[in-house]
């Protein structure tokens, strides 16, 4: 949970953690967001060191209690809501990342926290598994009730959002008549790759698979990336710039982030809740400050002009605060290759989110509308 190194900023002090744990969760932000009150008040008196482990420990205790409740509660609606509110706390258990045992255990409570969950769900969630360079990936596929074809909208998470989020964000989809495959983006979560310049074949792969389904329309289909996520939609829209209706970098990664000026500035923050270093480094699997420094810059799009190659139709996302991503990749991307949208607030901090925005309305009113603005182009074209 901790790393010393004078040129970032040092971990959380013990009474710091629990104290910054307790106003996160008291005000439902990120990472807290779902997990009760009372439950992260014992969980942080119990918490007694720093130890990543000791983490996962108390955090998994809170939620075997919910689980149990869960257990006792006849009402199927009651126990889906207690078991999510598991998943909750479990993934914070595991957060950012699951590098230690312990962590690692969380993780797996929490997948399985989050399948009871899903199945208690009017909507179906199916776990895809796809075959992949020896290993597999694994998606977790939702769509409308009917028989399709459906357009499909591929996303993946970003450095600590997972697949199961976004599983949950499909839910805002399929009143639209759109299916959702959610996906960990490379270095992350279950993702067979770790991130590195070419992981975008990981999104071919996909959208392979999806033109052998007949409930999905091969001839209708988007990619989503958040957070550093939106680094491989920008990718994908270029490597299958033929095949998509349209792409959205929703706060990712472009260059500026890439460079070390950069990462030393945002790790020097105390923004994130603990161990930023250690999650961004395991994305690319290196361990020391210098080699993560080292190793970003080859991901930027600049190198060989990759930035000005052709894509498919792109909206890029951002909030002109942001003090993760910078603006100035989302502006760089706007200047650069092939015309864009864009969607910048500029009060919002990553993502766009704040002064008024939040995901459900970022989605509501932005990303939505968005998609069937393209959907129908689209079908307008074909008739045409």
């Amino acid at each position: 949970m901790s790393f010393s190194d004078p040129r970032i900023a040092p971990s959380r002090t013990l009474e710091e953690l629990r104290e910054d744990t307790i106003r996160r969760i008291k005000g439902n932000g990120y990472p807290g967001r779902g997990i009760r009150l009372a439950d992260a008040e014992v969980a942080m008196a119990e918490l007694s060191s720093l130890d990543p482990d000791d983490w996962a420990k108390v955090w998994m205790a809170a939620g075997d209690g919910v689980i149990a409740e869960a257990e006792r509660v006849a009402s199927p609606d009651a126990q889906r809501e207690l078991y999510k509110t598991a998943f909750s706390t479990y993934t914070m258990g595991r957060f950012p990342t699951p590098t230690t045992p312990g962590k690692q255990t969380s993780y797996g409570k929490a997948i399985e926290a989050y399948m009871r969950y899903a199945e208690l769900l009017p909507q179906k969630l199916e776990v895809v598994r796809i075959p992949f360079e020896g290993k597999e990936i694994i998606g977790y596929f939702r769509k409308p009730e009917g028989a399709g074809p459906f357009p499909l909208m591929v996303q993946c998470g970003g450095l600590d959002y997972w697949k199961e989020q976004v599983a949950d964000e499909a839910l805002n989809y399929l009143p639209h008549g759109i299916c959702v495959m959610g996906l960990d983006m490379p270095g992350t979560g279950q993702a067979p790759i770790k991130g590195d310049v070419g992981a975008e074949r990981m999104f071919t792969t996909v959208f392979d698979w999806a033109q052998t389904r007949p409930d999905i329309d091969g001839t209708r289909m988007f990619m989503r990336g958040v957070s550093w996520g939106g680094h491989w939609a920008t990718r994908v829209a270029i490597a299958e710039k033929d095949r998509l209706l349209g792409a959205i970098n929703h706060g990712g990664a472009v260059h500026h982030f890439f460079q070390p000026e950069w990462q030393l500035k945002a790790l020097g923050t105390r923004e994130y809740l603990m161990d930023l270093f250690g999650a961004r480094a395991n994305v690319f699997g290196v361990k020391t400050l210098d080699e993560f420094l080292e190793y970003g810059p080859r991901m930027s799009l600049l190198i060989d002009d990759q930035i000005d190659l052709p894509t498919a139709p792109m909206l890029v996302m951002n909030g002109a605060k942001d003090s993760q991503v910078p603006i100035a990749d989302q502006l760089l991307l706007l200047q650069r290759g092939d015309a864009k949208e864009a969607w910048i607030n500029p009060k919002g901090v990553h993502m766009g989110f704040g002064a008024g925005w939040g995901p459900e309305r970022t989605i509501k009113d932005i990303i939505v509308p968005w998609l069937l603005k393209k959907l129908a182009q689209h079908k307008d074209s074909q008739a045409g």
